[in-house]
């Protein structure tokens, strides 16, 4: 229980710097001491509250929504259709993928990989995106790779931005918890230990808004980015020995 408070105290702490990162954070730490689906239940009741925080305005939800709505609906029928792969606990593959999603987010964030793509491609391009963010998630409770590097690609703007990883964040938990769910991987149980793990994430969060100015944002990303990329390639090495 200590372990895992302090995961999602570091987790939240992370988010309110950033304004992501709670589930990759809470995936790469959990998966240290538990299965990945063990894990993945944890991070369900966390991750929709603190993005459903971060969703509004309001107003300005339902055109980006109908924006989205290709890469959406996409990224949840993906998820729920792979996510017997993050359900199957005794198999080594949802550990190893983990790993290479973790460590080739924080590859691509330090080199700060931004493609561009033209209006009239986007919405080809957001089902493609979709479907392989929908697959990753399913297959390792993670929901970053690669469609936060495709929202910073197509123009939205800071403030719609932050909308939009919310929003796409949000219906990958949805997605995940029903995934999950229908394979036996998700009881009751599980969502009464992952609420109790909701006090620490807002805290870490709270704690993380108010370090926000006194921190040199730039460096604290990289150092993120990097201790991912050393989470992946640990979790990837492990995966290969036990398996």
């Amino acid at each position: 229980m200590l372990f895992t408070i302090t995961v999602f105290l570091l987790a939240g702490l992370a988010k309110g710097v950033l304004g992501l990162g709670l589930p990759t954070v809470a995936m790469a730490l959990l998966t240290l001491r538990m299965m990945p689906a063990e894990a993945a239940a944890l991070m369900l009741v966390p991750s929709l509250a603190t993005n459903l925080w971060q969703i509004g305005p309001l107003r300005e939800l339902a055109p980006l929504a109908r924006r989205l709505a290709p890469l959406l609906a996409a990224s949840a029928i993906a998820t729920l259709a792979s996510a017997s792969i993050l359900a199957a606990d005794r198999s080594t593959w949802p550990m190893l993928l983990l790993g290479g999603c973790l460590a080739a987010y924080g590859v691509l964030g330090l080199v700060r990989w931004r493609p561009r793509v033209s209006p009239r491609h986007e919405a080809p391009w957001s089902i493609a995106v979709g479907a392989v963010t929908g697959l990753a998630t399913g297959a390792t409770g993670v929901f970053v790779v690669p469609v936060v590097a495709w929202l910073h690609a197509i123009d939205l703007g800071k403030d719609r931005l932050v909308q939009a990883l919310a929003l796409s964040f949000t219906v990958s938990t949805l997605a995940l918890a029903v995934g999950l769910a229908s394979r036996d991987a998700l009881a009751p149980a599980d969502l009464a230990r992952s609420l109790l793990m909701l006090p620490a994430a807002f805290a870490g969060m709270a704690i993380g808004r108010a370090l926000r100015d006194r921190l040199d944002e730039r460096r604290f990303r990289t150092l993120f980015l990097a201790a991912l990329v050393v989470l992946g390639a640990q979790l990837v090495g492990r995966s290969l020995v036990n398996g």
